[in-house]
């Protein structure tokens, strides 16, 4: 069970998984809250693009994008909803040799405090946004996408 809008990110992988093809095929891995968990499944990574609900203190709906070195210098205060130090990830990983390009696209959310599995409105309807800037930054690192048949 999630609380309402952390459920951001899985709907966009979801969003992804269903409607998309992409070539060279990619990996869509929903991570949830497995933060340390997740290095086997990113040790061979070039580029991991990592997509969450953000508390930052921006109206609900509010977009982010940041980059590895934004999380390092600028944002290092910024947590996920899940309220995972997002930070200590980032430094477990270097430490083990793991240091993909890391792009992190982000929602505020709404509703981080009633239980469910529904988006509040505001952040559904971010959502395709949210996929389209997925996509392009796939399509820099050279991915081609294709909506699926």
């Amino acid at each position: 069970m999630l609380l309402r809008d952390e459920g951001a990110g899985v709907s966009v992988i979801n969003a992804l998984k269903s409607g998309f093809v992409f070539s060279p095929p990619i990996p869509l891995l929903d991570g949830g809250t497995l933060g340390f968990s997740l290095i086997n499944e990113i040790q061979d990574c070039s580029k991991l693009i990592i997509i969450d609900a953000v508390k930052a203190g921006e109206p609900p709906g509010t977009l982010y994008r940041f980059t590895r070195e934004d999380v390092d210098t600028k944002i290092s205060h910024v947590l996920s909803a899940h309220d995972i130090g997002f930070m200590e990830v980032l430094q477990q990983w270097q430490l083990t040799g793991i240091s993909p390009e890391i792009v992190f696209l982000g929602i505020e959310p709404e509703d981080i405090s009633s239980w469910g599995t529904e988006l509040t409105a505001t952040i559904q309807a971010k959502i395709p946004r949210l996929v389209e800037l997925v996509l392009e930054e796939l399509r820099k690192s050279g991915i081609e996408t294709q909506p699926a048949q």
